[in-house]
């Protein structure tokens, strides 16, 4: 029992930081600048309800498809170590603020692009899915899967609080922390994938 709490929440952190909540707080902000406070917040769960469901029908799929597809689960590992990898520099050295602003002006009120897809349920999250889901009992994926989509939405519900009080500094740190954070997991599931690779 002890054992399945630690794999939950152990899970629950490797998914919540793949989400990148606190990197996506500017973003939302951004995007959702001068719609109504009350408006911001029911965009902000409809559209983490969207990415939810997106998450949970790919941790069901993905085993499948892949089955389909003939791709053995080193190479998934091996795949999703790499497309974290590269997602995480991007965490850690992400664009100019001004080209982030010049692309999202473009967009009106959005509509699970670019909110739901792929800032949320982005290919990290559904990398990360596809290699964990074979692994792990299905109650307990489901389980992680829900708290840390639990955990992202309270922070982006809360992200105009949370970025007056933290600041743009702040979050810039705390962005860099997390990408620094899914190097190492990144790396690991890389390694892990190349190890069962060598050993059949």
């Amino acid at each position: 029992m002890a054992h399945q709490i630690q794999l939950l929440l152990s899970l629950s952190l490797s998914l919540f930081i793949v989400l990148n909540a606190f990197g996506n707080i500017p973003l939302f902000l951004s995007l959702l600048k001068g719609i109504p406070r009350k408006r911001q917040k029911q965009i902000v769960f409809r559209e983490l309800l969207i990415a939810l469901f997106i998450i949970i029908i790919f941790n069901y799929i993905g085993v499948w498809l892949l089955k389909f597809l003939n791709v053995t689960q080193e190479i998934v590992q091996i795949a999703g170590g790499v497309i974290l990898f590269l997602l995480s520099l991007k965490m850690l050295f992400p664009k100019e603020k001004k080209e982030i602003e010049a692309e999202l002006k473009k967009i009106t009120e959005p509509f699970i692009v670019p909110l739901a897809i792929p800032l949320v349920a982005g290919p990290a999250v559904l990398a990360a899915v596809m290699v964990y889901s074979p692994q792990i009992p299905n109650v307990l994926m489901i389980g992680a899967i829900f708290i840390a989509w639990l955990a992202t939405l309270l922070i982006l519900l809360l992200s105009a609080h949370l970025s007056s009080w933290m600041g743009g500094r702040g979050l810039i740190a705390l962005e860099r922390l997390m990408g620094f954070i899914m190097v190492l997991i990144a790396i690991q599931m890389f390694l892990s994938g190349l190890k069962t690779f060598m050993q059949t």
